[in-house]
């Protein structure tokens, strides 16, 4: 039996080094938008397996839908929950907003591993103005009622926003809010910095290359090599657009006085498919980008103003949703469809989908293969080096006894 056992262990010497050799690392903290606007989507529990078998383990609904919230339980998939924008006029009163979370959040919390409640979507920038008066009420009261179930440990309060709320973003040294969100930007910010909450910005550097394809670098937007850009004022070199906007909105925050508040981006993604006038909408920008992010989030990276935070980065988004509205490109950002075949190839090196003979269920996996990742490679080496040791030691101690 001990020669089975060295046989066991060589076996699986030989598996994790082939893993070391070849360079694949799997990506293991990768938040995805999960959107529901589609007639066609699999269920809850076909998508959690899709999750699983991709090793994300981050995940932003924009509602609370039940069935979903009851699917995750017990698996290792943190949800980000949405109280909808039409909802906020309502759970501004404490009374409501206690109702809200006794019904929404507490029932399912913590077999399913709620980590925030997003109140509202882009509220600064949504058509309906009057969503804006209503924001730090309801963020105040859903905390409030967080706090008196004791859940506020656990889930955090924030609100993603659009890009829109700069007047400026470029440099990033200039970022600043417009002026008409400034006064109910600093109570937001306020809060945020009271709860010790995120800023959450949906940035999309394929808007930029949209608007005008012949002033903005395709290199520099979808995060590929190239000479990028110094800030004339700070001297610190941008390589691509998604940094230089999240440093821009923490510039924002630094001109209303708030300095501590870690940035995080809730969407980012490029569309597959576009109308004829949404240029760069293709199958290959979209790979090359997500394969690019992925690349960076491997690498545990930050922004030049903040090196030394990882930038967190939620995915947009899971599916292609055959119901939104608004141009092509809208219906086109999913990395799958619907049926849980790939939209497109996203360049990493095994996207693949298996499947059984005896059934129809499929898994893919992600895996990135980046000769590049010096630091991720030398750690997979220590812990296949500290794994030997121990079973070494393991055996030593079976062949005594």
């Amino acid at each position: 039996s001990f020669l089975y056992q060295c046989h066991v262990v060589s076996n699986l010497m030989y598996f994790l080094s082939f893993f070391l050799d070849y360079g694949f690392l799997p990506v293991a903290s990768l938040g995805i938008n999960y959107g529901q606007v589609g007639s066609n989507l699999p269920p809850p529990d076909k998508v959690l397996d899709l999750l699983s078998s991709l090793k994300i383990t981050k995940a932003k609904i924009y509602d609370t839908n039940p069935q979903i919230l009851t699917t995750f339980a017990n698996s290792n998939v943190e949800l980000i929950v949405t109280v909808e924008n039409q909802m906020l006029a309502v759970v501004m009163d404490p009374q409501q907003a206690l109702q809200w979370v006794t019904t929404h959040i507490k029932p399912y919390f913590p077999a399913t591993k709620i980590t925030e409640i997003s109140v509202g979507n882009e509220v600064f920038t949504d058509d309906d103005t009057s969503l804006i008066g209503y924001l730090v009420p309801a963020m105040v009261s859903i905390h409030g009622a967080l706090v008196q179930l004791g859940l506020d440990k656990y889930i955090h309060v924030s609100t993603p926003n659009s890009l829109a709320i700069l007047q400026e973003s470029y440099p990033p040294s200039a970022g600043s809010f417009k002026s008409q969100v400034s006064a109910t930007m600093s109570q937001y910010l306020q809060f945020l910095a009271n709860t010790g909450s995120p800023f959450w910005i949906n940035a999309y550097p394929y808007f930029a290359y949209k608007g005008a394809p012949n002033n903005v670098s395709l290199d520099y937007v979808l995060l590929n090599k190239n000479p990028g850009m110094v800030d004339p004022y700070t001297k610190l070199h941008y390589d691509n657009m998604l940094y230089a906007q999240v440093d821009a909105v923490v510039y924002a925050m630094f001109r209303l006085g708030y300095s501590g508040i870690e940035v995080r981006v809730s969407e980012t993604g490029w569309p597959s498919k576009g109308d004829p006038d949404e240029t760069g909408a293709t199958p290959a920008n979209a790979a090359v980008y997500n394969r690019n992010l992925l690349r960076r989030q491997m690498r545990n990276e930050g922004t030049p103003l903040r090196p030394n935070t990882k930038l967190e980065v939620y995915l947009f988004a899971l599916f292609n949703e055959d119901m939104k509205p608004g141009p092509t490109s809208e219906r086109n950002y999913g990395l799958f469809q619907p049926d849980g075949t790939i939209a497109y190839n996203v360049g990493l090196s095994a996207l693949s989908t298996t499947s059984s003979t005896s059934s129809s269920s499929s898994s893919a996996s992600i895996f990135l293969t980046s000769s590049a990742d010096k630091a991720a490679k030398t750690g997979y080496q220590s812990l296949v080096y500290w794994m030997f040791v121990y079973l070494l030691a393991f055996q030593v101690l079976l062949r005594q006894h």
